[in-house]
């Protein structure tokens, strides 16, 4: 019988590049859960994208103190504690230096990842976010 438990070390996890910096990535083996959980490491020059299918929660654990979100065309302050659901079809990025825990429903899918002045990539996606 498997273990009724997941774990992992995101230190043990390499990451991986992404518009806002770079991420470690967890739990996208595992079947049974219909998630994605990543830590990110957000740089100064994170990129303004969405995703069209995906829906991310943003869990501040650190922040420089003048951090902030772009969400659409909002600009809201974060502190370390603040939590953020960001639903399919929002254009985001963080503004400042800050460390995120997101959950992301469904898993992640890299092919869902749009910057804000991007082309679609199919028509179908076009024809989905009208």
């Amino acid at each position: 019988m498997p273990a009724g438990y997941e774990m992992v070390d995101f230190q043990n996890i390499a990451p991986v590049n992404c518009p806002c910096g770079q991420a470690r990535r967890a739990f996208a083996e595992v079947p049974d859960f219909p998630g994605t959980i990543h830590v990110t490491d957000i740089h100064e020059d994170a990129h303004l994208h969405f995703h069209r299918r995906l829906t991310e929660i943003y869990f501040f654990l650190e922040c420089e103190p003048q951090a902030c979100m772009q969400l659409d065309e909002e600009i809201v302050p974060v502190k370390p504690g603040t939590c953020i659901l960001i639903r399919p079809g929002t254009r985001h990025r963080a503004i400042g230096k800050m460390r995120v825990l997101i959950v992301v429903y469904p898993k992640f899918d890299p092919q869902d990842e749009w910057l804000a002045d991007e082309p679609c990539r199919d028509a179908a996606a076009t024809e989905n976010q009208a």
